[in-house]
């Protein structure tokens, strides 16, 4: 048996790595998507006191600390008794959504994007944000990077940082928003809901009008029926700050819609020996290993899951983006809303349609006139001894959960991030992915590897927050094996 490694892959958040291994014809016997990395957050929050963990856990990486933020805010708004007023919850959402704009830009122009608008097969050094500004011109370049450099203009004004963002607090927000830079955010959030409509186009341009690309997102080689997990609002909408996390079938029948406080009655984790990150599932379905299908506890959670959990998008834009997405798919109506789509490649255009939800949102948010309400903290009242915060990331649901003993010093730590819930979706896309790629008399080529890669970069895995240690140790296995490849003894150390 033969193996192909793509170690490391790229684009991506954190590191990760690919173990392909062929059979003696030189098909794909296996895949395995490991993430060597460890963080251990949840192992060294223990001990510390509560209210320091928005300022703690946002530091597990630098991408999407806004996401942890504000989950970890909310945790300590239930575990403090602490109800924020509403104004401290709009000022959070304009905040986070702000956030989403910057993150979901970088991810299609940057991390995903190139895949499509170099292609490929093109030389991985042309694959990249450079190539894609080289390709398209230097005035979208500069788009891009004005939309990026206004969002964190507002994180950082409304944050406290640009990175590292320090106004959460348990019942609220520390800073309020003032008249002149509420009159900027209008302006700002304008501009991104025109960047967005931008982005729509240019992907309507270049992967919809290219029959090549269209039969990429539709082919089986990146398709799977699994269930769908996301936050939605009283209308079952999409939502990213707020609301109960909906979970639906393949089929599109509502599973579970439960109150993130209860996520532990609906989620467990399993464990594999060869990797960091843990692998979520379904309770009410279980485990049955790497398989899709009504009968699997596989779920995903993810831009194209928030669509599917939806049965239509809160701002009008968004709208009407939402439907031509469905329709130009081919989804049918199924008891008055859109069924799911299972075209994994789709999730790069439900990214764009977030990102017109998000910029619209901003709008509404901003011109409320109780964004600028000095209203902001809820006093805290008795320590409750436990907390779960759960907001939308844009790799997918986000939860925070920990416990304290009376004095507010935390005793258990557990973090379920959006990435963490992809996992076993990621693993078997890259094995599907590989097995119709690579087979029998085909010389592997680097621009096949990367078809492989693009399985997981949909996802936008981010891997440095989503990686743990189960009891706070470092398991090690080691295979050592003679010349031919057999293993002849396996040291290890649990």
């Amino acid at each position: 048996m033969s193996r192909i490694s793509i170690d490391p892959i790229t684009r991506l958040e954190g590191h990760g790595k690919i173990d392909i291994f062929l059979n003696e014809e030189g098909d794909v016997a296996n895949a395995y998507f490991q993430v060597p990395e460890l963080r251990g957050f949840e192992q060294f929050c223990i001990g510390r006191m509560a209210e320091d963990m928005p300022v703690i856990t946002n530091r597990i990486c630098g991408i999407c600390p806004e996401a942890h933020h504000i989950a970890s805010s909310k945790a300590l708004d239930v575990l403090f008794a602490a109800e924020p007023p509403r104004a401290a919850k709009k000022v959070r959402e304009l905040f986070y959504s702000a956030f989403f704009v910057a993150d979901h830009a970088t991810h299609f122009y940057a991390l995903g994007g190139p895949d499509f608008i170099m292609g490929p097969d093109a030389p991985p050094a042309e694959r990249n944000i450079l190539g894609v500004i080289k390709k398209l011109g230097l005035d979208i370049g500069k788009q891009v990077i004005e939309c990026r450099a206004r969002n964190h203009h507002v994180i950082k004004t409304v944050g406290g940082r640009s990175i590292h963002s320090v106004a959460g607090l348990p019942g609220g927000w520390s800073r309020p928003i003032t008249a002149n830079e509420r009159d900027e955010f209008i302006g700002i959030a304008k501009q991104n809901i025109e960047f967005s409509l931008f982005s729509l186009r240019i992907f309507e341009d270049i992967v919809l009008k290219n029959p090549a690309y269209v039969d990429l997102i539709i082919s089986d080689t990146y398709s799977h029926q699994t269930y769908y997990m996301g936050l939605v609002d009283g209308q079952n909408r999409t939502n990213f700050y707020d609301g109960k996390v909906r979970v639906v079938s393949p089929d599109g029948a509502e599973l579970v819609k439960y109150n993130p406080n209860d996520y532990a009655s609906h989620i467990a984790e399993r464990v594999e020996p060869w990797t960091y990150l843990k692998y979520p599932y379904l309770k009410l379905v279980g485990w049955k290993g790497f398989v899709d299908g009504p009968d699997s506890g596989v779920y995903a959670s993810s831009p194209l899951s928030r669509l599917n959990v939806s049965d239509s998008m809160a701002t009008p834009r968004a709208q009407e983006q939402f439907e031509r997405f469905y329709e130009t798919l081919g989804s049918k109506r199924f008891n008055g809303r859109y069924q799911p789509v299972h075209l994994r490649m789709a999730t790069h255009w439900a990214r764009l349609v977030e990102l017109l939800y998000a910029a619209e949102r901003m709008l509404e948010l901003a011109e409320d006139p109780e964004i600028t309400s000095p209203d902001l903290r809820t006093p805290p009242g008795q320590i409750t001894g436990r907390g779960v915060g759960c907001v939308e990331a844009p790799r997918g649901t986000l939860t925070h959960h920990y416990e304290t003993d009376e004095r507010g010093v935390l005793t258990m730590v557990n973090m379920i991030v959006g990435t963490t819930n992809n996992y076993a979706p990621m693993t078997m896309s890259i094995k599907k992915a590989a097995e119709q790629i690579i087979t029998k008399g085909k010389v592997v080529e680097e621009g096949m590897l990367n078809r492989i890669e693009m399985a997981f970069r949909l996802y936008d895995p981010c891997l440095s927050c989503a990686t743990h240690a189960v009891v706070g140790k470092m398991p090690l296995k080691v295979n050592i094996r003679d010349v031919t490849g057999e293993v002849i003894r396996t040291v290890s150390r649990q």
